[in-house]
């Protein structure tokens, strides 16, 4: 069953002696590597599949993962599997051992917007930055495992000093709630094994071999649960690369890598150097490139694929002119190589070198996606209206009922909450159920029982009325009771609220025409939304497109041609990066997008760019440089084109119009 896979690969599997790291370089195979492993243990050792689990950072990456696993396995196995992120797999062990760790089963996971509406009452501030900033920084010390009495010694800055001050309030607050954030998912679980170890016990018994998938990506708190789980008998496999370490601004922790060798002294550690994406070219560049990195361990990709196309590295003259020659270098390149718009990519260090783009890849009418981007139910407005329709469908939904009982604002603030969180989590049941107890007259003041009875009752008769009334017809109903697009008015500029009051129209209009289509009433449809959920459309969508993407977003993906654009001193690397010395992560940013890359490269830069309305001379990025010899160069600096040349490029072009089309 192992006859396909390169030796190395071969040895990752079957290794099963003890802790073992898996240095998978970009395209060298690591999910068929994990993929394997897991058929290798249950179909030739006899492991149990529910003793297994699969760890990810993304749901895609799961879902992915289980699917490929599924076709190697018998499905009465592959359900048995645990293949998760590492948060997902917070929520199982919290919800299993929510005792505990004092949570009721049925606990709420807040979001960012709700989180930013606690501190914002906490700090008394509705500043964005500043509420951005707080929980930022409150969330780097959770998932550094730092508790709130150890904050207060790493004040550096009022951001700092002001978290620190707020961060046990906020901590209270979540626990008044039955809530917790998305850090708790890993550090509620490292607190509960830490402090009750039958229940350490019980999970190790239940997870007897884990495999990490994207393991230079783990924080601190996320390697202590590993540790936790895998316990004395290191029972695991860690998949990654360190040269591919890219997120460290959002925790990730390279130095687990060193951590893994110095707490498991008999790491077996195997590399999978054979590349099956790119061109030896490609791959040599990167090498080159990253050997600019200190290194813990060495590795060199290598391919089969022949040497391949020279890398081209065009300067441009501003960034305007960038985006025109892109556009016209791909549908140039696509009409001369015959190619699918979907063979392309255009990367880029940040998100607003996206709009020039764009737009010339419209004015050529050339199709286009963009990844990373947020998804329409992502959206702070749709997740207004999804509260109400999730409180209808499930009385327990806790957060459902904190974000609708919210917004718009009623005059419920985080001292009513509080008092009613205290006293469901006393009876252990859910915010809504309490509303209608009769003990909670004793910790709400007439008025807040008024308002809190009179919202509950409003949501009652809408759900009665949900499997008996056409749903457009309650949609439209509930968006005028509670005044919604009037609070929008009230709450954002002008130009914000049509944007988000038609974002609104557009969802109630959808789940009416799906209503009627489907002959679905409100209760039904909503209980199914998640089915229909639009978070995951377009991901398994083939869709022939040029692909727009972040250099973080791009990690993981692959295409025959890549535009790599706007790598320059002060972009890529990035100048906060050159100001605080932080270059080795930048060049890991560059070694990502060079290896996305399968058949050709392209890199571009700009002599000039506005900034704060001044035009600045710009100096092509160090990366480029440390690509080492062979790039083909054009735009300024580069040689002229030689007649024979330009003889040959019009003989091509001839004979290209002249051949037969396809019939």
């Amino acid at each position: 069953m192992l006859s396909h896979l390169n030796p190395p690969q071969r040895e990752a599997v079957k290794y099963l002696d003890g802790p073992c790291l898996v240095l998978a370089g970009a395209g060298s195979g690591k999910t068929r590597v994990i993929t394997q492993k897991i058929a290798w243990m249950v179909q030739q050792c006899g492991l149990e599949a529910r003793n297994i689990a699969a760890i990810t950072f993304t749901n895609k990456a799961a879902r992915e993962m289980h699917e490929r696993v599924s076709k190697l396995l018998d499905s009465s196995q592959a359900n048995k599997l645990t293949v998760c992120t590492f948060h997902a797999l917070g929520v199982r062990i919290v919800r299993q051992e929510a005792k505990l760790v004092g949570l009721k089963p049925q606990f709420s996971i807040l979001d960012t917007s709700d989180l930013h509406q606690i501190l914002a009452e906490l700090a008394g501030s509705t500043d964005k930055a500043t509420l951005k900033a707080l929980q930022w920084t409150i969330s780097s010390w959770k998932n550094a495992l730092i508790p709130p009495s150890e904050a207060e010694k790493l004040i550096t800055d009022e951001i700092t000093q002001a978290a620190a001050k707020l961060y046990p309030a906020y901590e209270k607050t979540l626990r008044a709630y039955q809530g917790v954030d998305f850090d708790d998912l890993i550090g509620l679980p490292v607190k509960l094994f830490d402090e009750h170890p039958e229940a350490q016990e019980r999970w190790q018994n239940k997870l007897r071999y884990l495999l990490i998938d994207e393991y230079q990506d783990t924080n601190r708190a996320q390697y202590r649960l590993l540790r936790q789980l895998a316990g004395v008998r290191g029972a695991f496999t860690a998949v990654g690369d360190d040269d591919q370490a890219i997120y460290a601004w959002r925790g990730a922790d390279v130095e687990n890598l060193h951590l893994l060798q110095r707490d498991y002294p008999k790491l077996k550690v195997i590399k999978l150097e054979q590349n099956y994406r790119s061109s030896n070219r490609i791959l040599n560049a990167a090498n080159t490139l990253i050997a600019n990195n200190e290194k813990l361990f060495d590795k060199k990709l290598w391919s089969d694929h022949g040497l391949g196309e020279p890398i081209h590295v065009v300067a441009a003259r501003d960034p305007d002119q960038e985006a025109e020659m892109v556009a016209m270098r791909i549908s140039t390149h696509r009409f001369e190589n015959r190619c699918q718009f979907g063979d392309y990519a255009i990367l880029y260090r940040g998100n607003h070198q996206a709009r020039l783009i764009e737009q010339q890849l419209r004015n050529h009418k050339i199709p286009y996606i963009m990844s990373g981007g947020q998804s329409f139910f992502d959206r702070a407005e749709i997740r207004d209206i999804l509260s109400y329709l999730r409180l209808i469908a499930n009385g327990d939904d806790d957060l459902a009922f904190i974000r609708a009982i919210t917004t718009p604002r009623r005059g419920v603030g985080a001292a009513t909450l509080e008092a009613l969180g205290s006293y469901a989590a006393s009876r252990h049941i859910s915010l809504f159920a309490a509303t209608f107890e009769e003990g909670v007259t004793e910790h709400l003041s007439a008025r807040q029982l008024e308002t809190v009875q009179g919202f509950a009752n409003f949501i009652n008769k809408l759900e009665y009325r949900a499997t008996r009334e056409p749903a457009g017809r309650l949609l439209e109903e509930l968006l005028a009771t509670i005044g919604y697009e009037a609070w929008l008015l009230e709450s954002c500029d002008v130009r914000e609220a049509e944007m988000k009051s038609n974002n609104v129209r557009d969802f109630i209009s959808w789940l009416s025409r799906k209503g009627e289509e489907d002959n679905k009433n409100l209760l039904e449809l909503t209980q199914t939304i998640a089915l229909i959920n639009m978070l995951d459309k377009g991901e398994d969508e083939e869709v022939d497109a040029v692909q727009l993407a972040t250099l973080h977003a791009s990690k993981g993906l692959e295409f025959p041609h890549v535009f790599l654009v706007g790598v320059e001193e002060g972009m890529l690397p990035h100048q906060s990066s050159i100001d605080e010395d932080k270059i080795e992560e930048e060049r890991r940013l560059m070694y990502v997008g060079v290896t996305r890359a399968q058949r050709s490269l392209t890199i571009t830069w700009c002599e000039r760019r506005k900034s704060a309305g001044e035009m600045l001379t710009i100096e092509p990025s160090r990366f480029i440089e440390e690509l080492g010899d062979g790039l083909r160069r054009s735009g300024k600096d580069a040689p002229p084109v030689t007649q024979a040349e330009g003889r040959a490029r019009l003989a091509n072009l001839a004979a290209m119009l002249s051949a037969p089309k396809k019939p």
